[in-house]
């Protein structure tokens, strides 16, 4: 059920993919490996589409949601790198607008951390203003922040790529998925894209949702952060499957890809800043990563979180990403990758079958449990 090549000594974690398959917890998906910037896990298997049969392939493709974050915020490190970007400066030196409204003083770590109180947009707002980019990043630079930035943790669930990809537009001229495309995944030969073209289409596996978030938001006031995320607009997996949707760039949560080219871009933060002569960061900016922008519980997740400049950092939430040298994130439903600088390794999973909750699923867990047994065997 599993095709590709691992070495011997991940026999184990490819044994559980195996399971995970047959048993019908995983539909399809592929699992990657790097270890020093060399890819030595490289498998997949499963099904790409259920109603047809249709295996899932080498080349698959599927909507990876907020693992997309890594990647933009990746491209805010290397402008950081490049002396372009300082994460002390506030988001309105390079995007005046965003002053507006009692923002004047929202720093870029900030917006990288989830601590800008700017989580999501204020309503009303659709799925077709998100796509639209001038109209989305203007709402949210004419909007005030939900509560006092810095003080605590909201997850910028859907957002956090429109913020950063302005300021990287405002700095560049580029939009992020053109930025991500020029000055990551063509140096790096890397199948990832942040808007795709309908020339790729034929390649994605559509996502198999899960089942609804267990959230009352009955519950829930209307002007709390958790409610506002979760209702402007609600998650909705089916829009993954429109061509409005895969063609957007929506930096927070569309990017496409598999296990193979989420490890290969990654791996160069877990292998010092660069793989076979492409440097995207020096290790000092890495370091970045580490540094805790909160610490608590998250006021949209409603789950203790750690974040660091761009990823998360383990925290009792992720109790199988154990505390040390690692900064991660994962998307909607379970995909994941993990940097891990003490092991100099990048694991990814990349699956189309949506598990249920907001962070990870039990398939990531027995996943990720089986790599650091190999890897600390």
């Amino acid at each position: 059920m599993v095709n590709g090549d691992y070495d011997d000594r991940f026999a184990p974690l490819i044994d559980e993919l195996e399971r995970q398959l047959a048993s019908g917890e995983d539909a399809g998906a592929s699992i990657a490996v790097a270890i020093d910037g060399e890819i030595v896990v490289d498998v997949w298997g499963g099904v790409a589409d259920p109603q047809t049969g249709a295996p899932w392939e080498r080349d698959t493709i599927t909507n990876v949601w907020s693992t997309t974050k890594t990647m933009t915020n990746l491209c805010a490190l290397m402008l950081v790198d490049r002396g372009e970007l300082d994460v002390h400066e506030k988001v309105a030196h390079y995007w005046p607008e965003f002053a507006a409204n009692g923002k004047q003083d929202i720093e870029v770590r900030h917006v990288l951390g989830h601590t800008s109180g700017v989580a999501g947009w204020d309503q009303p707002i659709t799925a077709a203003d998100i796509y639209d980019w001038e109209l989305s990043t203007s709402k949210l630079a004419a909007q005030a922040p939900w509560w006092e930035p810095g003080t605590a943790s909201g997850y910028h669930a859907l957002n956090q790529g429109h913020l950063v990809g302005e300021v990287v537009r405002r700095i560049t001229g580029d939009s992020l998925g053109t930025f991500f495309k020029r000055e990551v995944a063509e140096p790096l030969r890397a199948d990832f894209h942040i808007g795709l073209d309908p020339s790729q289409f034929d390649r994605i596996s559509n996502v198999i949702l899960p089942p609804p978030l267990q959230i009352d938001l009955t519950a829930l006031p209307p002007e709390s952060p958790m409610f506002k995320v979760f209702t402007g607009p609600a998650p909705d997996g089916e829009a993954s499957w429109t061509s409005d949707w895969r063609q957007a760039e929506i930096p927070a949560a569309n990017g496409h890809g598999n296990a193979r080219s989420v490890a290969r871009i990654q791996s160069a933060l877990s292998n010092g800043g660069g793989i076979d002569g492409v440097r995207l960061l020096s290790p000092e900016t890495i370091e970045l990563a580490f540094d805790v922008q909160a610490d608590g519980i998250d006021v949209v997740m409603g789950l203790p979180i750690r974040f660091g400049l761009g990823f998360g950092l383990p925290s009792l939430s992720t109790p199988t990403i154990k505390p040390g040298r690692r900064f991660f994130w994962g998307g909607w439903g379970g995909s994941v990758v993990i940097n891990d600088l003490e092991h100099n390794s990048t694991f990814a999973y990349v699956m189309n079958k949506m598990g249920a909750g907001l962070l990870g699923s039990p398939r990531t867990d027995a996943y990720t449990t089986k790599v650091y047994e190999i890897l600390e065997a």
